[in-house]
């Protein structure tokens, strides 16, 4: 992770750190894990696709640490 990505990471953190109570602090986690739970989930799939061109889903999930097939089915969370 890039020293940006970790220090964003660190703030939003401190930031839902920040809200005293429980309660809303909990939603306001939940709210941020499923925002970015889909944004990152749309990244990896036009990742997988970009690696795509050129290659076979072997060759794509070799790059990506996991099976062809696995990498193809994360290709299409985008679609």
């Amino acid at each position: 992770m890039t020293d940006s990505l970790e220090a964003a990471a660190v703030a939003l953190v401190d930031e839902l750190n920040k809200i005293s109570d429980d309660v809303e602090r909990y939603q306001a986690a939940k709210t941020l894990e499923a925002r970015l739970d889909e944004d990152l989930k749309g990244i990896k799939a036009k990742v997988a696709q970009n690696l795509y061109e050129g290659r076979t889903w072997g060759q794509v999930g070799e790059l990506l640490g996991v099976t062809g097939s696995r990498a193809e089915q994360i290709s299409r969370a985008a679609r």
